[in-house]
């Protein structure tokens, strides 16, 4: 059984503990840069007949 398994997490929590430790050992520069590349951003399009769909706006 792998560790993660055995502690109770997700494979994908498992992940994002060990990316923030490895970004928090950083020093100096390297940590701004790592730190950059922690944020991220999701887009949602949705879907139907096979197309992307307009997106409704409520006014």
């Amino acid at each position: 059984m792998t560790a993660w398994r055995a502690a109770g997490i997700t494979y994908i929590q498992y992940s994002n503990i060990a990316a923030r430790v490895l970004r928090e050992s950083l020093k100096g520069p390297l940590r701004a840069d790592a730190a950059k590349r922690d944020a991220s951003h999701v887009k949602f399009t949705p879907w139907a007949n096979g197309k992307p769909a307009q997106r409704q706006t409520s006014q």
